[in-house]
This record gives C-alpha cells, sequence and structure tokens, in this order.
C-alpha cells in the first residue's frame, strides 16, 4: 500500500502563492501515477495536476501557467506551487497516487488552501 502526508500553509492573499507537498511511503516503487485535487464548497472534485512516473504533466485550464507540480525522487515526495492565486483556488486540496497493476488509490488528509481577496 502507499501512504500519502500533505503538508503546507493553506492561507493567503489574492496574487500570492503557496506551495504543497505531499510525502508517499510504503510501496512507492509502485506508484504509477501522482496529482492533486481539489473540491470547493457545493463543487465537485477538481482534478488539478498530475505527474506520471514518466515525469509527463497534466493540468487543469484554471490552473495552466499558474500551478507546477514537481516531484523529489530522493524525497518520495510531490509538491504543488501555486503562484498567483485566486480566491476561486479555494478548496480543500487532496494528493492522490495511483499505485499498483490495476491503479489503486491512496488519499492525503487534505489540506484547506484559503485565498483572501
Amino acid at each position: 500500500q502507499v501512504q500519502l502526508v500533505e503538508s503546507g500553509v493553506g492561507l493567503v492573499q489574492a496574487g500570492g502563492s503557496l506551495r504543497l507537498s505531499c510525502a508517499a511511503s510504503g510501496s512507492i516503487f509502485s506508484i504509477n501515477a501522482m496529482g492533486w485535487y481539489r473540491q470547493a464548497p457545493g463543487k465537485q472534485s477538481e482534478l488539478v495536476a498530475l505527474i506520471s512516473i514518466s515525469g509527463s504533466t497534466n493540468y487543469a485550464d484554471s490552473v495552466q501557467g499558474r500551478f507546477a507540480i514537481s516531484r523529489d525522487n530522493a524525497r518520495n515526495t510531490v509538491y504543488l506551487q501555486m503562484n498567483s492565486l485566486k480566491p476561486e483556488d479555494t478548496a480543500v486540496y487532496y494528493c492522490n497516487a495511483l499505485w499498483g497493476q490495476d491503479d489503486f488509490e491512496s488519499w492525503g488528509q487534505g489540506t484547506q488552501v484559503t485565498v483572501s481577496s
């Protein structure tokens, strides 16, 4: 199994920056991809950014050019750098990992990100 622990400060003014971290443990060599999702009150969960085992990345249109996902293999950690934050980025952000032959899912505990106007 894969366990995920998120960290990062979650309160910032509009236009500011935040970085979230997600540390993986357990069967890390079985991880196929990692990503970040977010869910705002009253809205469906949204895939924000994804990084595959090959290093390729994908972003939601709403964050393209402002957010960057990266990984540090030595620390088994994935980061989400969020710049030019907007109030509409306010949500709970969840780290996600797909692992194993059947793409099992693991989730982090969630981090509240609040962007004030």
